[in-house]
């Protein structure tokens, strides 16, 4: 069990905490019929993430998520750029440019010494779960101990701290964000600011796949995103519950693929792990499946904001 604290405590809640903090605001991207800005955002915030490594010789939280905002907002402004100028459905717009932001990433990271600090193509896919462990968790009292607390990696605050900003987010414009998502044009007749609701979630979706990235990759992030909202959407009419379904699909996931990744192969005689970014997304997309075939709301005639 003190096995357990040391090298997979910290990994699982790392997973945990940042599916939640993708998943929750992936909803209102669902429900907007946005779902791809979301995977979008998974993709143009490399660029932005590289040039604030770049800027700083540091893997820090603060320049990298400046980055993958400006990134962010950027692909937002080049989207809807493409769409005006070029004429074509948003889903061809958004498509041209995440590829494009994201090959720019890619280029920008083989051609830049990341070497020293671990940031290269793989970990921006993959990313770094199973490694981080938690050397001074020699016991479960380690979690009342301060010190021990403070030897945590890194990772688990900056994701905690992106799901406490998610979180406040929605909570604090829950109603606005309600309305000018099932109805923006009568939210913008009682002065809803549309736009800027609009933004301000793809900002901190982008934070929250930032804080994300450096531990469990993209992978992890586009499936979080989009299949936990995809399957509550099938189990409920109503949106507080959506959120609860939601949140309950992106932690099992997150669970029960940390825990297959690593066990899973030795059930069947292999003697290697798997990705554990892999395998949580595979898992997330399973439940999507068992959402599709057995979700009571499979067919629906409208959702309720409560």
């Amino acid at each position: 069990m003190n096995e357990f604290v040391a090298l997979s405590l910290t990994p699982m809640l790392i997973g945990v905490l940042a599916s939640l903090a993708c998943a929750l605001p992936g909803n209102f991207l669902l429900l907007r019929r946005q779902a791809l800005i979301g995977d979008a955002i998974s993709h143009v915030v490399l660029p932005g993430i590289v040039l604030g490594f770049l800027v700083t010789g540091a893997v820090a939280a603060v320049p990298m998520m400046i980055g993958a905002a400006v990134a962010a907002i950027v692909a937002v402004l080049l989207i809807e750029l493409v769409r005006q100028v070029g004429r074509v459905e948003p889903g061809a717009a958004m498509g041209v440019v995440f590829t494009t932001m994201f090959a720019a990433g890619v280029l920008l990271l083989e051609q830049s010494d990341t070497s020293s600090v671990h940031l290269d193509v793989q970990h921006a896919l993959y990313g770094n779960l199973e490694s981080l462990i938690w050397l001074a968790g020699d016991s479960w009292a380690a979690l009342l101990d301060p010190a021990a607390l403070a030897d945590m990696p890194v990772q688990v605050w900056r994701v905690l701290g992106a799901l406490v900003l998610v979180l406040g987010f929605i909570g604090v414009l829950w109603r606005p964000l309600g309305i000018s998502t099932f109805d923006p044009g009568y939210a913008a007749t009682i002065g809803i600011p549309v736009r800027i609701l609009g933004m301000a979630l793809v900002l901190v979706v982008a934070i929250a796949a930032v804080a994300a990235f450096d531990a469990v990759g993209s992978i992890i992030v586009i499936a979080m995103i989009i299949c936990p909202p995809a399957a509550a959407r099938l189990m409920t009419d109503r949106l507080g519950i959506q959120l609860c379904w939601s949140a309950l699909f992106a932690a099992v996931s997150a669970v029960l693929g940390y825990v297959l990744a690593g066990y899973g192969p030795m059930w069947f005689g292999i003697d290697y792990a798997v990705s554990a970014a892999g395998m949580i997304a595979t898992v997330s997309g399973l439940v999507l499946v068992f959402a599709c075939l057995f979700g009571p709301a499979r067919r629906r005639t409208g959702m309720a904001v409560n």
